[in-house]
């Protein structure tokens, strides 16, 4: 047994055609807990020889009761394994928590939000419909929605429950049969979701888990050719090795590489509405988030003020273990901890503004790092460039809307965009002028937003998740010409 759950899997196992077994190698990684440094258990390392057991159940299914099973059904079921999480959610929680180091409140808004997939995609899976086509007179042409076959989902370690429900989610609703790898660092509420869609009923080799290190396992997946689709969240440097590996079987992949997300706070903005967002969507999970707001641009005019007003807030921000459930909680490992510190370490000739506070008595071994705030940073600035992954925010001050969204366009990156203004006029040209896959004016995020198609620009990837949009990545699209005169 996994912990002190009531779940039915030992977390050495892998999951392969509706089975908990061993995997092939027998080998296995310790888990640790980032929030003290200590083995929360023993996890599996599948390889490449799971991966093509994994992708043959999922063929074999797609071709059997899975491939059969009708999209009302699908929305059954999904609907029921929304209601298997909720059932669960406090355990889930303390599974993501520890697992993962977000503090308690995060993991728990993360189950539900999981729920909240699988209760969207449930109600969507038999509303995906084809159109007719006016044509030659004569003929009949029509067009079909079809699942892909077998897809792969290669899952990263900050948000494993959102992006498995938005990505598997969507997947199962077309009828795919899937192949998830989760990340090596956070796996424990992937392999609880296939023991709970096991127990609503999802047929043997409709979903497949198979945990194991990136280069081995993640690369075998990406290059099978038995997968027909990829979806990938993580850096930019491993997008483009699965992308190349999917292209050699000539795959389509979604690729949603992360970001370097500006909030622009113009001259006539509301501070009051806006500081909750320019806050939390810097240090949300420790700033280990793909949209992050890492970028806070300000218009001179308001810039002491919104300064000295988020200061006071970063002063009362405390960093403690996930399970204690302070503002933060640790960076996912010691690895990630020390790639944040390097980053800090390019800022020491900047101005910081303010600082959080670890709590007392913080493990020693924790990979905890202080949230930072930034002062007048060039735009230029590696820290305004670079995706750090961690509690580091940067204030960037502009004297006029061209040269806001010149700095706000000006990375490689185009995930999220934020526009605070009161100005109607503005806020149309604000939207359109900002180069990212999702742009929110007077607000960031739209409280996480399961309706809502996501994905990127440029660095950022390409595809999009979330939402009925989703559903259409993840199946093809079949033209029938039927010829009746």
């Amino acid at each position: 047994m996994l912990l002190n759950t009531p779940f039915n899997f030992d977390s050495q196992h892998v999951f392969i055609d509706g089975v908990w077994r061993s995997p092939a190698a027998a080998s296995s990684m310790p888990l640790i807990n980032p929030s003290n440094g200590e083995v929360l258990c023993e996890i599996a390392l599948g390889d490449a020889e799971d991966i093509d057991a994994a992708v043959q159940a999922a063929t074999k299914a797609y071709a059997g009761s899975w491939g059969k099973t009708t999209a009302l059904e699908r929305g059954r079921l999904l609907t029921a394994l929304g209601r298997k999480v909720l059932e669960h959610v406090d355990v889930l929680a303390e599974l993501e928590a520890l697992d993962v180091g977000k503090p308690l409140t995060q993991a728990r808004n993360d189950v539900i939000a999981l729920a909240r997939y699988c209760e969207f995609f449930g109600g969507a899976a038999d509303k995906v419909h084809g159109d007719t086509i006016p044509y030659l007179d004569g003929y009949t042409v029509y067009t079909l929605r079809e699942a892909h076959g077998v897809t792969g989902h290669i899952v990263p370690w900050n948000y494993p429950m959102q992006i498995i429900g938005r990505s598997v989610g969507a997947a199962l609703t077309m009828g795919n049969a899937v192949v998830l790898k989760p990340a090596e660092e956070a796996c424990l509420t992937a392999l609880a979701f296939a023991e709970l869609a096991h127990q609503v009923g999802f047929p043997n080799g409709s979903i497949n888990v198979v945990p194991g290190l990136g280069a081995v396992a993640g690369a075998a997946l990406s290059a099978h050719e038995g997968v027909h689709h990829i979806s990938f969240t993580g850096s930019v440097a491993t997008g483009r090795a699965v992308q190349q590996a999917a292209a050699e079987h000539v795959a389509p992949v979604t690729l949603e590489l992360g970001g370097k997300s500006a909030q622009v706070v113009f001259d006539d903005a509301d501070l009051d509405a806006s500081l909750p967002f320019l806050l939390n969507a810097g240090i949300q999970n420790a700033g280990q988030t793909c949209s992050a707001a890492s970028r806070l641009l300000v218009h001179r005019s308001r810039h002491s003020e919104m300064v000295e007003r988020l200061a006071k807030a970063y002063s009362a921000l405390r960093v403690g273990p996930a399970i204690d459930d302070y503002e933060l909680g640790p960076m996912i490992s010691k690895r990630q901890q020390m790639i944040v510190q390097n980053f800090l370490s390019q800022g020491q000739d900047l101005t910081v503004a303010a600082t959080g506070k670890l709590v007392a008595d913080v493990p020693e071994n924790g990979a905890y790092i202080v949230p930072t705030l930034f002062d007048n940073v060039s735009a230029s600035h590696p820290l305004a460039q670079q995706e750090i992954f961690g509690p580091v925010q940067t204030v960037i001050v502009f004297d006029d809307d061209e040269e806001a969204v010149q700095i706000a366009n000006g990375t490689a990156y185009g995930l999220v965009a934020a526009a605070w203004t009161e100005n109607g006029g503005r806020q149309m040209r604000m939207a359109k002028a900002l180069k990212a896959g999702q742009v929110f004016i007077n607000n960031y995020g739209a409280g996480g937003g399961v309706e809502l198609p996501f994905g990127g620009v440029g660095a950022s990837g390409h595809g999009r998740e979330k939402g009925f949009e989703s559903l259409y990545g993840f199946s093809t699209l079949k033209t029938v010409a039927v010829k009746h005169d």
